[in-house]
């Protein structure tokens, strides 16, 4: 199930200005195609879990482990990610947030994350901030991610 596109009336300027990069990708022709190309979007995904063991490793003081399909970076102080946790590339970040449901949300956002690539970034802020409206978060299961 994909969430409608249901934007802000004035949303932030950084919002704006990925909506406005997929807008203008969906625009361009051929542009997609070549963005989210695996040849593209894989090295994409592999910086992005490089740059995410490199954060989550230190943060968590290397106390990293694969679990529920994805690289659990635990213990880490709460402003070192978003709401009660981010996935970047493989990696989630976490304080504590382990649980089958969440780690099963959280193995979708990676097999997003490897489908897009960076691209994965604009193209998530630009879905908008409201989870229940994010297709992103749709697709990895509000009730899993704890939004419901």
């Amino acid at each position: 199930m994909v969430a409608p596109d249901i934007r802000p009336e004035n949303p932030p300027p950084v919002v704006r200005f990925f909506q406005a990069w997929a807008d203008l990708t969906v625009r361009i022709p051929g542009a997609r195609r070549v963005l989210l190309s695996p040849v593209v979007a894989l090295p994409g995904y592999w910086f992005a879990t490089g740059a995410g063991l490199i954060w989550g490793g230190i943060m968590s003081r290397f106390r990293l482990r694969s679990e529920g399909g994805v690289i659990v970076a635990p213990h880490m102080p709460n402003w070192a990610f978003g709401r009660g946790g981010t996935t970047v590339g493989a990696v989630f970040f976490t304080r504590d947030l382990v649980g089958p449901a969440t780690l099963e949300h959280e193995s979708v956002h990676r097999a997003q994350w490897r489908r897009y690539g960076l691209c994965f970034i604009p193209l998530y802020i630009a879905a908008g901030v409201p989870a229940k409206t994010n297709r992103f978060e749709v697709e990895a299961g509000l009730k899993k991610g704890g939004y419901l």
